[in-house]
């Protein structure tokens, strides 16, 4: 595997937007073992495929190559979008491989929901997986009741309390909630998604395939070259499972060569068409349990025009773009002549080796289209914030201990920490004043590992990186911080919701460990 330097990467055309944002040695499409189901190879005579054995021919799929194929997507309709999300376990087949795993409405990704600024949510969640089987833990940061849930929607600008986005909440297994958002009329348009967020169960949940995609509509709706381009969602995802083809422990997750494979949809490398010349628009989520991905379309550049939902005011020409969990980037793809391009993983040191390999590849063929890419784009939706608008400032440390055989410890040798404190569900540990103005650094003082920041409610605007001011701040609602002392610093405006929320790191198995704080916002 060749070592990805940051500064080949900043030298390279990479992102560099996308690399501030943003196991073991894996390869996506090494050959999994032992999990292809029943075969006759081998058996004297001849295998009874009789119902009275228990054992019913199926249907054979390829493994891979087939058409990219979406999400069901559900819309609002007069301003409110209804719908019932089951939550239970499934089969389900990836790349040859059947799985028993939990899920949404028994599909990996779940339904895509489309809305619009101003609309409510409204969601009935029925929890029914099967009781959990152990007690709470002494030390909630050990995983544990990997069948309560609840429900987040991710880089949402609405209220954390109540029946809204609010993750304190337990669902419990067998048990029906009622989930109510309303989006500002401002809310800003973009790539969002919904997962779980439970403490103790939202890795394992996250890494079964338990996701979906929120659509807030009507983004670059005055830019023809963007409105005219087909759309296609692409939800990114690292294929992990048990000799049974399930997700039951943390066991399961936590090695840094834990993924099997990569996965796009739920799909192992489907084909994307294109006809030359055509300009598609890729609404790209990872929605990985842990690790960045290091996007590369061959011979093709990566025209940049959002991040985290939030629309940027230049298109950004890339080589490569770096995607680390829970990120979003909206893309524009103009194909080049007729033939077959790969989508993959590039390698990337983000203190391990992320998983690489083949994610999709794009067919070219059929007669030319005659698209163009944007000339420019309309400013963005949020002001920058100007230093006199500041009104604190604070400093949040990411830390980690780890057995000095670090690739050969257990996880429970492992510890995970912001300001020196694993998560406390009780424990209030930064408290903001509603209409604050606020400055934030954020240190990773981990040797070994990068971390990926992230907040809920309130998205924020990285100035700088490792001591650098940014030439065009970004917004954000994720963002990588490197390790061995990295930092960055961003801007955020604490506006509209009052309320208890999340400060974690989006690599899920370090959240599940310990890397979370509780944020308030009060009202004076």
């Amino acid at each position: 595997m060749i070592k990805l330097s940051r500064r080949r990467l900043l030298e390279g055309g990479v992102g560099v937007g996308a690399l501030l944002l943003a196991a073991g040695p894996v390869r996506a499409d090494a050959p999994v073992h032992g999990m292809h189901g029943n075969s006759a190879h081998g058996m004297h005579g001849k295998m009874d495929m009789s119902p009275s054995m228990g054992m019913v021919p199926a249907e054979i799929v390829p493994a891979k190559g087939q058409p990219l194929v979406e999400p069901e997507v559900r819309r609002s309709v007069d301003g409110v979008l209804s719908t019932t999300l089951r939550v239970g376990y499934t089969y389900r087949e990836v790349g040859g491989v059947k799985l028993y795993v939990r899920s949404y409405e028994a599909a990996s990704p779940g339904p895509t929901l489309r809305m619009q600024p101003g609309d409510k949510l409204r969601i009935k969640l029925v929890n029914g997986l099967p009781p959990n089987r152990d007690a709470l833990p002494a030390d909630m940061s050990r995983p544990h009741q990997f069948n309560n849930t609840n429900f987040h929607f991710h880089g949402a600008h609405v209220s954390p309390s109540g029946i809204a986005d609010n993750v304190m909440r337990s669902m419990a297994p067998g048990n029906t909630y009622d989930i109510e958002i309303e989006l500002p009329d401002d809310h800003t348009r973009g790539t969002y998604w919904y997962h779980p967020h439970h403490h103790g169960s939202a890795d394992i949940q996250i890494s079964s395939g338990m996701m979906g995609a929120v659509v807030i509509e009507g983004d670059f709706a005055d830019v023809p070259e963007v409105a005219e381009a087909q759309e296609r969602l692409l939800v990114l995802t690292q294929v992990v499972f048990d000799a049974y083809g399930m997700v039951e422990t943390f066991e399961t997750l936590f090695p840094e060569t834990s993924t099997r494979f990569l996965a796009v949809n739920g799909q192992r490398e489907p084909v994307i068409a294109m006809r030359p010349g055509e300009v598609q628009r890729w609404r790209i989520l990872n929605a990985a349990y842990q690790d960045d991905m290091l996007l590369d379309l061959a011979q093709h550049k990566l025209n940049v025009i959002a991040y985290d939902g939030i629309q940027l005011g230049a298109m950004q020409s890339f080589e490569q773009v770096l995607v680390a969990p829970g990120q979003r980037v909206d893309l524009l793809v103009q194909a080049g002549p007729a033939g077959t391009y790969a989508l993959d993983a590039a390698p990337y040191d983000q203190g391990h080796p992320s998983p690489t390999g083949r994610l999709a590849q794009v067919v070219v063929s059929g007669e030319p289209m005659d698209m163009k890419l944007p000339g420019a784009l309309p400013p963005p939706p949020l002001e920058s914030i100007k230093e006199s608008e500041i009104t604190n400032r604070r400093t949040v440390v990411f830390s980690a201990t780890a057995p000095e055989a670090d690739a050969a410890g257990h996880w429970q040798e492992f510890g995970f920490f912001i300001d020196g404190k694993k998560f406390d569900p009780n424990r209030i540990d930064q408290r903001v004043k509603l209409g604050a103005v606020e400055e934030w650094k954020i240190v990773n003082t981990h040797e070994h590992d990068d971390h990926v920041f992230h907040i809920h409610t309130n998205p924020f605007e990285v100035v700088s990186v490792n001591g650098k001011p940014l030439a065009v701040p970004q917004w954000r609602d994720t963002v990588i911080v490197e390790r061995k002392g990295g930092e960055v610093v961003f801007r955020s405006r604490f506006l509209d919701f009052t309320g208890i929320y999340m400060v974690h790191c989006h690599m899920m198995n370090h959240e599940e460990m310990g890397m979370m704080q509780t944020v308030e916002v009060y009202e004076a």
